[in-house]
């Protein structure tokens, strides 16, 4: 008789080629602390603690009781496009035509789609390191070969256009960014962003920026990559400034020569986004809706100006202050802890001697990936003033 751990019949090899999500392997520890009793405070995925506002909810129950819920065009509700495009244009002073906007179903469907539609086996991709984990699997899946670029503090933890210039070769296709990052939370200034999409441009590449958490933004007003050129592709989505995680929407804006492949590709793929979640988020660019958002903008905010601070007198450096999203990369190499510079027994310890889930920089790729720690403040002030309290007694401090 077959293990349960044995498949009864042959994987693809790119299954081995990607590895397991540590951010939610701690989660299934939590949750196993949690059934026996514990109480944990949970600092570790990426969601915000926020749902989608009434407005949302209501739009789309409205949507189900009027019976909108069947398939929309592969590229999204005309509506939806031309209420996105209106967001470009009220938030950002971008003219975005919403015949280059794609609706898909959250940003990784973007991101599948846009590596589905311009990396061919063995191309590569040029990253930065540290960066989402999955960004590397969406072009492993694609049968290209994602080049991870070690970037330091010194490079805000991103890509430069130094780093294009250096390690292009005939083999690479393009470059796919997150600005503002998970997990680091920093973005790209502009001038270097600008930079980068044109050493790509001059080298016949494509640049595809993650933008999904620009909406939380906290000091200079954001610039999209959008600004830079009408070849730039840029991938968002409904689930971090919006608060929508589990309704599974976003989309990517992307040149008007490629709106065909793209469409392509989404109708046998995905054929559609969920309609119900389409006509709801209608409701999101509303005037008293996005008063909401940007409310919780600064709430997160604060908890952000509480939060580094705490570690740092905690021992952890924060090396970059983060100036989007809801993430900190905190080196730990210093703490006062026996696990000090190894933030995988580390953030094991404090899990289970605290009771609070942080995360470790294996996830984000090879670059002293022992030496970090990922914070997530996309959680209550409350359990954030609790957390240090507790980490306060875990360091003896």
């Amino acid at each position: 008789m077959n293990s349960v751990t044995e498949p009864l019949v042959r994987l693809a090899a790119r299954v081995d080629a990607i590895q397991p999500f540590y951010v939610m392997e701690l989660a299934k520890e939590a949750a196993l602390l949690e059934r026996q009793g514990r109480d944990i405070i949970h600092m570790g995925i990426g969601e915000p603690d926020f749902t989608a506002p009434d407005q949302v909810i209501e739009a789309a129950t409205s949507a189900m009781r009027r019976g909108v819920t069947q398939y929309t065009s592969a590229l999204g509700l005309h509506a939806l496009r031309e209420a996105i495009a209106g967001h470009y244009a009220n938030a950002y002073g971008i003219d975005v035509d919403p015949a280059r906007i794609v609706v898909t179903a959250g940003a990784s469907a973007a991101l599948l789609l846009a590596c589905t539609a311009l990396v061919d086996r063995d191309d590569e991709v040029l990253m930065p390191d540290p960066c989402y984990p999955c960004n590397r699997h969406f072009v492993a899946a694609a049968e290209g070969k994602p080049v991870l670029v070690p970037s330091s503090p010194a490079e805000r933890f991103q890509l430069t256009a130094a780093d294009v210039e250096r390690l292009w070769n005939q083999r690479t296709r393009g470059v796919l960014l997150a600005s503002p990052s998970n997990p680091t939370g920093t973005s790209i200034e502009p001038a270097e962003l600008k930079r980068i999409v044109e050493a790509v441009r001059a080298r016949g590449g494509f640049t595809i920026v993650d933008e999904i958490y620009q909406g939380l933004s906290y000091g200079a007003p954001p610039v999209s990559a959008l600004s830079f050129g009408d070849d730039v592709i840029t991938v968002n989505s409904f689930s971090k400034y919006f608060n929508m995680t589990g309704w599974r929407l976003g989309w990517l804006v992307v040149p008007p020569s490629l709106v065909g492949a793209f469409e392509k590709l989404a109708q046998n793929l995905f054929i559609c986004a969920s309609a119900l979640a389409q006509h709801a988020a209608l409701a999101c660019f509303e005037p008293d809706t996005l008063a909401i958002y940007e409310a919780r903008r600064l709430e997160f905010k604060r908890r952000r100006d509480f939060i580094v601070p705490a570690l740092e007198s905690l021992g952890f450096k924060v090396p970059v202050m983060p100036d989007g999203a809801f993430y900190v990369y905190a080196d730990c190499s210093q703490v006062a802890h026996s696990a000090a510079g190894d933030s995988a027994a580390l953030t094991t310890a404090m899990l289970h001697d605290a009771g609070v889930v942080l995360v470790p920089g294996m996830d984000f790729g090879n670059h002293a990936p022992r030496s970090y720690i990922r914070l997530s403040y996309a959680t209550a002030y409350s359990k954030l003033e609790e957390a240090v309290e507790r980490l306060h007694g875990f360091f003896g401090r």
